[in-house]
């Protein structure tokens, strides 16, 4: 995987600190236990949504969720200083709102991931949630943005078109890239598909160059 790209984005934009006051992401390393932890989760996820045991289960099962947020509560980090989000080398970069794929190139030219849709992820009839795509679209769209070294910027629009239906359990990729720039925005494309590379979804979206001051 080629990582973060060595052009800063203070040399494309000096003003880049003064927008929003974003925290500063760099990659994190936190080791076995938290990857071990974001594994674990992914499979609860799955489990909450299909598991059906009687209720004294579900009250063991709050139980043991109850003792969980104790133990975790102390230990609350702002924004950029938690692992979450900032570990590229584990599916969904280490964060449980992110479906669970895997970078696996990151270039100017364009950056891919793979990875697959499980039960969480279902809206009905074992096809993935409608809304869930957007979600990955537009995770895609930033890590485009960064690979290019465009400047701090937000989504402006997200455009998806349903091909067809995209499965659960199977293998997928999504591929996406800056199409063109045009001053302070960045139009953005992607496109899911199969191992058999059937389109599934294609998304258009464009970033805009945040000013300076705003968040």
């Amino acid at each position: 995987m080629t990582h973060y790209s060595s052009i800063r984005p203070e040399d494309v934009d000096p003003d880049y600190e003064h927008h929003g006051g974003f925290p500063e992401y760099g990659p994190a390393d936190p080791g076995v236990g938290f990857r071990r932890f974001v594994t674990t989760m992914h499979r609860l996820q799955d489990l909450s949504v299909s598991a059906d045991p009687g209720d004294d289960v579900w009250d063991e099962a709050a139980e043991r969720a109850a003792a969980l947020v104790d133990l975790l509560g102390p230990f609350q980090a702002a924004e950029g200083q938690s692992p979450a989000g900032r570990t590229p080398d584990l599916p969904g970069m280490g964060s449980l709102l992110l479906p669970p794929w895997t970078l696996t190139r990151y270039e100017a030219e364009g950056v891919e991931m793979t990875g697959s849709f499980s039960r969480f992820h279902v809206g009905g009839n074992s096809a993935v949630h409608g809304g869930v795509l957007p979600l990955l679209f537009d995770h895609m769209f930033g890590m485009v943005s960064h690979a290019a070294s465009r400047p701090i910027s937000r989504t402006a629009f997200l455009h998806v078109d349903y091909r067809k239906i995209t499965p659960i359990e199977v293998p997928l990729v999504m591929r996406g890239r800056v199409s063109r720039i045009e001053g302070r925005k960045a139009f953005v494309s992607a496109e899911l598909v199969d191992t058999e590379e059937t389109l599934l979804a294609e998304g258009n979206g464009l970033m805009v160059q945040l000013l300076p001051g705003q968040p």
